[in-house]
């Protein structure tokens, strides 16, 4: 691989000149500049990005750290994230912890290493212990989920808020006998989302059997079996899914058993992923844009980078709107 100093060699002139030339730190004549050039197209030389950034003490790149990478919320999310950055030139770095924390602190320990201006994180389940985040000094935004411990940047959906609205559209469709299926409860995300369920059930007075609070993980396989759970007894006439992936496997479930959706059984999803409108039949859900969220994490972001105590830690909580769809109704007459 070409250096600095065989572009200067071709040029004819010194590799500090040529570093000039580079990095536009003193003016050149013309005729030097284009001598630069040309050695440059004639080596395919490439520039040293972490010479570059010792010398100007940034990256310009960010680690992103999401817990499942086959989770399609995380894919947009991720997307919105990297439209943001890339229009104001940054790179992103995605690392995918498999919702293991040993590995979060693998690749925390490896963005570090790499002098990121930046972390966006989505931390493991089992959020109390933070997986290594609490120590971090590096600028950093934390999405989706609250970490205890963890003092930081936080942009989420109202994920409380989002549940009670979910539960209350089922409530007034007139559904009385509605299941729970929430995801791991060791995150912070599915225990604000069971308490969304658990408030507009209390409000409407109606019952909550303990069999009909299911935990599951965030995957349309655990929605799944959990809602096989709940199907084969006794049926619910309506199903709270803690997250679209969820409901896609509850919405499985009920077409193996030939149980009509919506007209047997109604069924809400959260996150308004881009598959859950095309799922038959399409999933009423709760949400907001996943893709704007994205570019809202990345733009608080790049402003704390720009700026590291400049202002408070900033928590911006977004509220959630129900989107209707196909696979809620009233429940079918006695």
């Amino acid at each position: 691989m070409s250096t600095i100093k065989d572009v200067a060699a071709l040029a004819g002139i010194s590799y500090t000149t040529v570093s000039h030339v580079l990095n536009k730190t003193r003016p050149v004549s013309d005729e030097v500049r284009l001598k630069v050039e040309a050695a440059i197209i004639a080596l395919d030389y490439v520039p040293s990005a972490v010479a570059r950034s010792l010398k100007a003490k940034s990256t310009l790149t960010i680690g992103l750290l999401i817990p499942n990478g086959i989770n399609p919320y995380f894919a947009e999310l991720a997307r919105g994230i990297e439209d943001y950055c890339e229009r104001n030139g940054f790179c992103v770095i995605l690392c995918n912890s498999d919702d293991n924390p040993d590995k979060q602190r693998s690749y925390l320990r490896v963005l570090l290493e790499k002098r990121v201006d930046g972390l966006i994180v989505s931390s493991v389940g089992g959020d109390t212990e933070a997986g290594g985040l609490a120590n971090v000094r590096t600028p950093m935004v934390v999405v989706d989920r609250d970490l205890e411990g963890v003092t930081a940047d936080l942009v989420r959906i109202d994920h409380e808020l989002g549940a009670y609205l979910a539960t209350r559209h089922l409530i007034e469709l007139g559904h009385k006998h509605i299941a729970c299926i929430c995801g791991p409860a060791s995150t912070s995300v599915a225990q604000m989302r069971l308490a969304g369920y658990r408030r507009a059930m209390q409000e409407a007075q109606l019952a909550v059997p303990e069999h009909w609070v299911v935990e599951s993980d965030f995957t349309s396989p655990g929605g799944y079996q959990a809602a096989v759970g709940l199907l084969d007894g006794t049926p619910p006439t309506a199903i709270f899914a803690g997250n679209d992936m969820i409901g896609i496997g509850v919405l499985r479930a009920a077409a193996e058993r030939n149980i009509r959706v919506p007209s047997d059984l109604s069924v809400v999803g959260f996150d308004d992923i881009q598959m859950s409108r095309y799922v038959y039949p399409a999933l009423t859900t709760v949400g907001q844009s996943i893709l704007q969220l994205g570019e809202m994490a990345a733009e608080v972001l790049l402003r704390r980078i720009a700026a590291p105590a400049a202002s408070a830690v900033e928590h911006r909580i977004v509220a959630p709107k129900i989107i209707l769809r196909e696979s809620t109704a009233p429940p079918a007459k006695p």
